[in-house]
């Protein structure tokens, strides 16, 4: 089974505004929600790929019970913990002449250790060896810096494989734990290092280290540029697709989606990576954080070019 984690979720409203402007009146063209936070994200795809996950997440107030109904909608099995306070809502700007795309993402629950404790307990209570669990996005108010880092030691010691996509000190301290896979972009290795990485070579330098660290698995995308996959023993470098552009919100969180779905199948590592660059660039020309068909991923496949370093 797979299991996604989502502790900071939202409801994410996408506006297209062709030429946005600041400290203007701007007209909205076109809009659309859907449920967000990169661990419902990633179920969303695992779904379109054809393949199953449980979702868990701290939701609240009416928002919350949106996300939850539409989560149902889409036929995702899903296990909320319901708390008090409003979910937030995240407002995406698409600008199609200008080709910008702007997050204004609200702050979020405040959560207690206690409820994140239970939601642990109960999460370890289920987990069989083999399963996935994938741990994503922001942290809530009031959870501890460290979070990342018990769940991963926890659902590990329980027989589970962890994929981490994070970033800042929730990343870091995630780390020290050793999950088995983990999905940085070039930015947030940069801060994770504590310098820009410009280059391939750098990047490809900066994901060995943590190889050598312990984690056993680093994708690392890279935007247009496409991305790495590396292990213990090899490395390939994937060219990026170039795609219309419909929406950048959740291109990372496909590319989770089609690694834990190969992982599950037990896909070769070419396989994986087509599938993984694929479904990315097959989720950047939707709009919002919808999940592209999964037949637009594999009318993609066939354009995925990598060489291993």
């Amino acid at each position: 089974m797979i299991y996604t984690v989502t502790l900071n979720p939202a409801l994410d409203k996408t506006v297209e505004i062709p030429n946005f402007s600041l400290d203007a009146v701007n007209r909205i063209a076109k809009m659309r929600t859907d449920p967000g936070g990169k661990g419902l994200n990633v179920s969303k795809v695992i779904a379109k790929l054809g393949g199953t996950s449980t979702a868990l997440g701290v939701l609240g107030g009416t928002t919350g019970r949106r996300i939850a109904d539409a989560m149902e909608e889409l036929g995702i099995c899903c296990n909320f913990t319901f708390v008090e306070g409003e979910t937030r809502t995240n407002l995406k700007v698409i600008d199609p002449l200008q080709h910008t795309n702007t997050d204004l993402n609200e702050p979020g629950l405040q959560v207690d250790s206690g409820t994140l404790a239970r939601m642990l307990e109960r999460l370890t209570g289920v987990i069989v060896p083999g399963d996935l669990v994938i741990l994503s996005g922001s942290l809530p108010q009031g959870a501890p810096v460290t979070t990342y880092g018990d769940w991963t030691a926890a659902c590990q010691a329980a027989g589970a494989r962890v994929f981490l996509d994070a970033d800042g000190e929730p990343l870091a301290h995630g780390l020290a734990a050793k999950p088995y896979l983990v999905k940085p972009n070039h930015h947030e290795l940069s801060r994770l290092t504590g310098r820009t990485l410009t280059s391939a070579e750098e990047l490809l330098a900066a994901a060995r280290d943590m190889i050598a660290g312990g984690v056993e698995r680093v994708v690392v995308s890279m935007g247009g540029d496409g991305a790495l996959f590396v292990d213990q023993d090899t490395a390939y470098r994937a060219e990026g697709l170039d795609v219309p552009v419909g929406s950048t919100v959740g291109a990372g969180d496909s590319m989770v989606a089609a690694l834990a779905y190969a992982t599950a199948q037990d896909l070769s590592a070419g396989d994986t990576v087509r599938l993984a660059v694929a479904t990315s660039a097959a989720n950047v020309m939707c709009s919002g954080s919808q999940a592209a068909e999964r037949s637009a991923v594999e009318k993609l496949l066939p354009r995925v070019v990598f060489h291993q370093l």
